[in-house]
């Protein structure tokens, strides 16, 4: 008979199955831990929302003023003018950047007044203490007028100034430069002037250059040349060329990310033909002259390939983009005395390619000079202005091509009268 007491052990069990009383107390203890947890849950959590409530005013107070608008200065006050680098990759980014130089007051107020429109880092000269509408109108600008350390490289861009027949002046790379690092800080007016950077080009070690391994040869060959230097500054957009920079800084910045640029391309492991191995350098130079021969890049490919059949063959290449080269007047033609010009880049009267590239190189002719378009051909021409060009592997018939130039009178030298 069992009465509810259980002889074997000292508690007592439950009647009907019910917990027991250690059971009981067991789950008392964790219920009261529970409740515990939960108030010290919720005391960090308070703790929590404090702290972020007090950071969330702090950083409100900071941003706006006291009627909720952003702290921003008020028209009419600007300070002294200032070249400002604006670097990161966002508005708040840049703003930051504008805080920091003293011409806007707040993150706040820029982000405001910038809204959706697109804003580009670099260089600007602005003034101290604008209100954020305005330094957002200077910053874009369509006329970039703002801008300083901005230089627009055009693919075939030579480093000298040249003046064409027509009597317009083609601003070389280097002017390019000097007038991209023209600025007014603090009341001074200071630019580097183009000379200097020739003098640099000229002398400077290669090093300090930036020349990449595979130009030393032709660099250190042509010391006290600034021609050196030729085709090694990439066409392109470059917009942080810093105007307080050193010409040394400067040039050393353009030619070694225009190496990168170039090597990206395929420039060290181009592919070699077996008619004319070329080593990069040779590539550049050969892609130089692609570029300043034709103008449509259709035809890149065929220019190519005569530059290569011409030197497979060890005859002279006789373009006439390399006598312009270092002609004070350029024209796309050619004359009998200035065929006959000794230099290091007429290839009338040498054989092999010109000493340095004869222009910028863009990736279009550099790509279709590691890529040659397979022909016999020997000659070229232009034969209008609309930029057709007739290529062939017969002379009389590069002749013929030549009188068609001549009837369209697109030229005028050596024609039949």
């Amino acid at each position: 008979m069992n009465d509810g007491w259980n002889t074997d052990r000292a508690e007592p069990i439950a009647v009907g199955g019910g917990p027991t009383r250690s059971e009981r107390r067991r789950a008392a203890r964790q219920a009261q831990v529970k409740r515990r947890r939960r108030v010290a849950l919720t005391a960090i959590l308070v703790v929590f929302l404090v702290v972020v409530g007090t950071v969330l005013w702090t950083m409100r107070h900071s941003l706006l003023g006291n009627g909720g608008s952003p702290e921003d200065y008020a028209s009419g006050t600007a300070g002294p003018q200032v070249v400002v680098h604006i670097t990161g990759t966002n508005n708040s980014d840049f703003a930051q950047s504008l805080v920091d130089a003293g011409v806007v007051k707040s993150v706040a107020a820029f982000n405001q007044a910038a809204g959706n429109k697109p804003i580009s880092a670099g260089y600007y000269e602005l003034r101290k203490t604008l209100p954020a509408s305005e330094v957002v109108d200077m910053m874009t600008d369509p006329a970039r007028s703002h801008r300083v350390g901005m230089v627009n490289v055009p693919a075939g861009a030579q480093l000298d100034d040249k003046r064409g027949k027509d009597n317009k002046v083609a601003r070389g790379i280097l002017s390019q430069i000097s007038a991209a690092t023209a600025h007014t800080s603090d009341g001074v007016k200071t630019q580097i002037p183009a000379a200097e950077f020739v003098k640099v080009a000229a002398t400077a070690s290669p090093t300090d250059l930036g020349v990449p391994q595979w130009a030393l040869g032709t660099v250190n060959r042509m010391k006290g040349d600034h021609r050196r230097i030729e085709g090694l500054i990439a066409p392109g957009v470059w917009e942080e060329i810093d105007p307080s920079g050193s010409p040394v800084s400067i040039l050393k910045g353009l030619i070694s990310q225009s190496a990168k640029q170039y090597e990206a391309q395929g420039l060290l492991s181009a592919s070699r033909t077996s008619a004319a191995k070329l080593d990069p350098y040779e590539v550049l130079v050969s892609s130089s002259i692609v570029e300043r021969e034709v103008n449509q890049a259709d035809d890149y490919p065929k220019v190519a390939r005569v530059i290569l059949n011409r030197l497979a063959k060890n005859q002279k290449l006789e373009m006439d983009s390399t006598v312009n080269y270092t002609e004070a007047v350029t024209s796309i033609d050619v004359r009998g005395e200035q065929l006959l010009k000794k230099t290091e880049w007429n290839t009338y009267s040498k054989t092999g390619l010109p000493a340095t590239p004869i222009g910028a190189v863009g990736i279009p002719a550099l790509v279709a000079t590691e890529n040659p378009a397979p022909g016999p051909w020997l000659y070229f021409v232009t034969v209008d202005s609309k930029g057709t060009t007739l290529f062939t592997d017969d002379f009389a018939q590069h002749e013929r091509n030549r009188q068609t130039a001549c009837d369209n009178k697109f030229l005028t030298v050596g024609c039949a009268k």
